[in-house]
């Protein structure tokens, strides 16, 4: 049986980090993964995470210089870049290109790539991790001994509900998108002309509750294919409808589609990411996706890197409480934007009232002064104290006017 210090079992952008630093570091890594599997995702990576993770230009398929948030009314909010200063953009990936390209880099760091369905975590007569899984072309049952279990399988992951008590009660919201072939591609077709307001270098977020009842609704743009996709929490909503609405609604209903996928989008880390012995989870399993936005790959693969720090620690000093380091190294940096956009989305999602004013607070130069430098650079900044608070103050007229 082959033995590895460390199997990562889910290949995303969690899982590949976290394979990458350990073999780079020199420990024998297998990256097990899914073959075809692709998340539902707008694709956007801010450029702290460009700088941090040395992404390479040629995966960026394209350069959003402005968002716009449509409220309820259809009142329209842009939101230049430029506002974080230096003239700088969000990248956007595709993920099935960029996923693959993350793997390709953990393998080129030394780490085993394997592929297959991960079944379960039996125990050798010495009480060591075994991991059995499923090989997805014979399907043919395979065992291998490991050190250590890093779960980035996602939200609805089989290594956490496995090894963690409260992993099943992880809250979700469901995120469906449609990837279609962006307008304006020069072939001289319907979707050159007939394509509303789209725009190639901005996206576009919807808080309308025609489209999410408590989420919002996104088109963003991947140079020549777009994202078109909704997230809610509510079972009964039908999220390939308002999707098709949406498209219709803007003029897209008429582009080429070219995949479909829907997936659990995990809003709330968990607790405890690791079971105290020789398991620990990271990304969409650990549930680290920002609150009201949704933004999950950054945090994704800084929690990667923090787990593969503690995972690390634990080979060398065979100690399980090194573990508990990757959650707390992960909170102390990120926890209080968590908390601060939990609240947010509690608040503002509830209805379209709220939803509106939400997005009349989104045109104040202050707040755009304030969210884009913290988003792009993934840091509170606190140079301004007079600009908070402003804020604070239209904040507290907004809640008094949305209150009851």
């Amino acid at each position: 049986m082959t033995a590895y210090d460390c199997v990562v079992v889910g290949g995303g952008p969690s899982g590949a980090t976290a394979a990458t630093d350990l073999a780079a570091a020199g420990h024998s890594v297998l990256l097990l993964d899914r073959a075809g599997r692709i998340k539902p995702c707008g694709g956007a990576i801010p450029p702290q995470l460009i700088r941090d993770f040395a992404i390479p230009d040629h995966l960026i398929v394209g350069r959003a210089v402005a968002a716009r948030m449509i409220g309820p009314s259809n009142a329209a909010v842009d939101m230049p870049v430029d506002r974080a200063g230096g003239g700088g953009f969000v990248g956007m990936v595709d993920r099935q290109s960029f996923d693959e390209w993350l793997r390709a880099r953990a393998a080129a760091s030394g780490a085993v790539r394997g592929t297959g369905a991960f079944d379960r975590i039996e125990r050798d007569g010495d009480g060591g991790a075994v991991v059995v899984y499923t090989d997805a072309r014979g399907g043919r049952e395979h065992r291998v001994r490991a050190r250590c279990v890093i779960g980035a399988d996602g939200a609805r992951s089989r290594v956490a509900r496995a090894t963690l008590a409260g992993a099943d009660g992880m809250p979700c919201v469901f995120a469906y998108h449609e990837v279609i072939r962006s307008p304006g591609s020069g072939d001289g077709s319907r979707d050159d002309v007939d394509h509303g307001g789209f725009d190639r270098g901005r996206c576009d977020v919807f808080y309308q509750g025609t489209l999410s009842p408590d989420f919002y609704a996104w088109i963003f743009p991947h140079g020549d294919t777009a994202s078109v996709g909704v997230g809610s929490a509510n079972k009964g909503f039908n999220l390939r409808e308002a999707v098709a609405r949406l498209r219709t609604r803007e003029g897209l209903g008429g582009c080429e589609t070219i995949r479909r996928e829907g997936a659990p989008i995990p809003l709330k880390p968990l607790r405890r990411w690791d079971n105290g012995r020789d398991v620990i989870v990271t990304g969409d399993a650990a549930g680290v996706v920002a609150p009201a936005s949704g933004e999950g790959i950054y945090y994704a693969m800084v929690a990667g890197r923090e787990v593969a720090t503690a995972v690390g620690a634990f080979l060398v000093s065979r100690d399980p409480r090194a573990l508990r380091g990757a959650r707390r190294a992960f909170m102390r940096a990120h926890g209080r934007v968590f908390w601060i956009l939990g609240i947010m989305q509690h608040f503002w999602y509830r209805n379209d009232r709220r939803r509106e004013r939400f997005v009349t607070m989104c045109k104040d130069r202050d707040v755009q002064n304030l969210i884009w430098p913290a988003y792009m650079n993934k840091r509170l900044v606190y140079a301004r104290p007079l600009a908070y608070l402003r804020i604070f103050l239209k904040d507290m007229r907004h809640l008094l006017q949305t209150a009851g």
